[in-house]
């Protein structure tokens, strides 16, 4: 199946003004918003999020759970590839075809998906370079950061998705859908990848217990670990609140930063994933600190050697 991954993720939330302010703090820009309905927030390749209040009429059905994820948009390499999509599904579920060509289905864990050609818009815009001994990455006199630089998100990275039953949901993504576990964290879940996209994964799945069902993080990708600790440290000082991060995380090598958010989940920065293609060999490592990150970092607020740190002793 050439499944790229999800364009769109869907929310019926409570409160659609703080969403807003969220996520346009976030770095996303707002498309057709108003206070009382809500409206799309997209990253710089079009993909993004859709905010709704919680009782739209036009909403998908909530999760038995009350989760404020209310549907996945999927996007696929072409028509082809959605025209498998809808022959597969169509063997053992209803799949509906939507006037606009999208298709509308629930996974085996009634998740509430669609799928459709893929609205991602190539970027041409350079990744971070690095400059290191008799490697040199940036031109002579290109300097690497600046105080006023963009750090805006660039595509929508991947979801997260507590499970009662992994079994049930991997086998879905894997069997009917041509996804490919990277790595398992053992007691936790697996990470999956689709076929037409080799990011290490785009969901990732954790078991819990049916009561906590739902989206548990979202992600979107940045330009490099220096946007990421530009934008997380805009957040912090706009008053946003942190979750877990800076950070680099050991399976899929991604930097992150986790915030708090008023989606009912969390949304993270990423930047610098691993990629991979249909060679690589899967891991599997206990679920815990150690498999986690590679090292975590805590954030403060600006202080200069000799004056000492925030709120400690002048020097």
């Amino acid at each position: 199946m050439q499944i790229i991954g999800p364009d769109f993720l869907v929310f019926g939330v409570d409160d659609v003004p703080a969403c807003h302010d969220f996520l346009t703090a976030y770095g996303l820009d707002p498309v057709g918003y108003s206070p009382e309905k809500g409206g799309r927030y997209i990253a710089l390749d079009g993909t993004g999020l859709e905010i709704r209040r919680r009782d739209d009429p036009s909403l998908p059905p909530a999760l038995k759970t009350g989760n404020m994820l209310r549907l996945q948009v999927i996007g696929v390499v072409d028509e082809a590839a959605l025209s498998a999509v809808e022959v597969e599904l169509s063997r053992d579920r209803q799949v509906l075809r939507l006037a606009d060509g999208t298709l509308r289905t629930q996974d085996d864990q009634g998740f509430e998906l669609a799928f459709q050609v893929s609205i991602r818009k190539p970027l041409d815009l350079p990744g971070e370079k690095v400059n290191a001994p008799y490697a040199p990455g940036r031109p002579v006199n290109a300097v690497g950061v600046t105080q006023d630089m963009p750090a805006k998100p660039r595509t929508l990275s991947h979801v997260v998705l507590f499970t009662p039953d992994i079994d049930t949901a991997v086998g879905f993504y894997r069997d009917r859908l041509g996804f490919r576990i990277t790595d398992t964290l053992t007691g936790a879940g697996p990470f999956l990848r689709p076929q037409a996209n080799p990011d290490h994964h785009t969901h990732f799945f954790i078991r819990t217990p049916p009561y906590m069902q739902g989206v548990e993080h979202l992600a979107f990708h940045l330009g490099g670990p220096t946007e990421l600790m530009l934008a997380g440290s805009r957040m912090m000082e706009q008053g946003f609140e942190s979750f877990w991060g800076p950070g680099r995380h050991k399976f899929g090598s991604n930097w992150f930063w986790y915030f708090k958010s008023p989606l009912g989940c969390n949304v993270e920065f990423d930047a610098d994933m691993d990629t991979h293609d249909d060679t690589w060999a899967p891991r599997e490592a206990p679920m815990g600190p150690e498999a986690s990150q590679a090292f975590l970092l805590q954030w403060r607020a600006k202080w200069a050697p000799g004056g000492g740190p925030p709120g400690g002793p002048k020097g």
